[in-house]
């Protein structure tokens, strides 16, 4: 293979692209490292996306590197002791395993924080089916919680927002006391409220 030839032509071609000192380099290396050229295709399409948006293997997009979560305060009536702090640190838990945000106290290239708004139970009246496949359903009770948040993005401010609200809710039927169900009802309500607080903040849904 004419190494000289093949030089010419393709020096005159990457020069454009990615400089003259950079394209030098990778000419005169090539012949030497043949059997090394897929990583230097790595190497070379690393250096080009330099520049791009950071995306995690779970759906992030970001380049921040820290967060900031402060308390959600809990201005409902119903609402246990605990749901304030149980909500806030369980959120950050929440981002921390599904991206490569550093959870801080202050200063975070990300903010978020707001209030828990809503926690209220309310019954469902019973439904009625006509198939055998789906008798009557007994009543149920419904519990419903509510979040207003704040969000900063300091790096893209476009991205950040005021007075968003997420609520979900978990069913339970009447023969149960709330007591009894509610600490499950609770993870699955803010499982829900999680992701959709994750994709509207840093995965920009």
């Amino acid at each position: 293979m004419n190494w000289k030839k093949i030089r010419c032509f393709v020096m005159r071609d990457l020069r454009f692209v990615i400089g003259d000192w950079f394209a030098i380099k990778i000419i005169y290396l090539v012949p030497k490292f043949t059997i090394n050229l897929p990583w230097m295709a790595v190497i070379v399409l690393s250096t080009l996306l330099s520049g791009c948006k950071l995306y995690s293997l779970s759906g992030a997009a970001t380049t921040a590197r820290t967060m900031q979560v402060d308390l959600f305060y809990n201005n409902t009536d119903l609402g246990p002791a605990n749901l304030s702090q149980n909500f806030t640190n369980r959120l950050k838990d929440y981002y921390q395993q599904n991206s490569s945000l550093k959870i801080v106290p202050e200063n975070g290239e990300l903010q978020i924080e707001g209030t828990i708004y809503q926690y209220a139970v309310s019954p469902i009246a019973p439904v009625a089916n006509n198939t055998a496949a789906q008798p009557t359903q007994a009543a149920l009770t419904r519990l419903t919680i509510g979040i207003k948040a704040n969000y900063v993005d300091t790096i893209n401010p476009k991205n950040s927002f005021k007075d968003k609200t997420f609520s979900f809710y978990a069913d339970f039927p009447n023969d149960q006391n709330l007591l009894t169900v509610q600490e499950s009802l609770e993870k699955r309500i803010f499982d829900q409220i999680f992701l959709d607080m994750f994709n509207a903040t840093i995965a920009n849904w």
